[in-house]
């Protein structure tokens, strides 16, 4: 079973995500850290964001992987703490935005989950990569709210407004991309998580979840 989520930078579908894929015992594949994969390896090899066509033989030339809790495995080794970097950060958005490299994330995504019962998150995950999966999410949250998590999570040394311009930014980025906007999916249950406790966002994805299975019957 693939269980798809979609949704802007901050809403909170990777927590939701991860806390599904633990109970359930389905794989966890987070597609932005496979962009932040590749932007880590574009900064090692001092590929700039205006060397579009390195920065897609780089991504070509990756081998990336993951393991069952999601953590992303880079040319063999892990890299979960350097995806989170300001330096990484700062590029992602742009080069997620590379049609090219998003076929090529596309392909891995699809790889990863190959005969496998998993929760696969990102911005496109439902319109483009997993359009006929049993079940399919789009969570969001009002800007500020966004911001707020990120800030209080303590984990960028960004102020408040900062992140707030980031994400800002990072949402016009995302819903004009050339290929795969950010963008609700036929079929998709919106859910807006602003005031919600992470179990109350849990209880109605779940609830979807054997909604599908029982559909499915599975």
């Amino acid at each position: 079973m693939i269980v798809a989520m979609d949704g802007p930078a901050g809403c909170g579908k990777s927590t939701i995500a991860k806390l599904l894929s633990s109970r359930l015992g389905f794989v966890y594949i987070n597609s932005g850290n496979i962009y932040r994969a590749i932007s880590l390896a574009a900064i090692e090899r001092k590929i700039g964001l205006e060397e579009e066509a390195a920065l897609v033989a780089c991504a070509s030339s990756l081998t990336i992987d993951c393991d069952a809790s999601g953590a992303i495995i880079l040319e063999g080794r892990k890299v979960e703490a350097e995806l989170r970097s300001a330096a990484v950060d700062a590029i992602v958005a742009q080069v997620s935005a590379i049609p090219e490299i998003r076929a090529i994330v596309n392909v891995i995504v699809r790889r990863m989950a190959d005969g496998r019962d998993a929760v696969v998150e990102g911005r496109d995950m439902t319109t483009v990569v997993f359009p006929e999966a049993e079940a399919k999410f789009y969570i969001d949250a009002s800007v500020e709210e966004r911001a707020k998590r990120r800030f209080e999570q303590g984990s960028s040394a960004l102020s408040y407004d900062e992140i707030l311009g980031n994400i800002r930014m990072r949402d016009q980025i995302d819903t004009n991309k050339k290929v795969g906007a950010l963008k609700i999916a036929p079929g998709a249950l919106y859910l807006d998580t602003s005031g919600l406790t992470i179990e109350q966002v849990y209880e109605k994805v779940y609830s979807k979840i054997l909604h599908s299975r029982e559909a499915h019957g599975e």
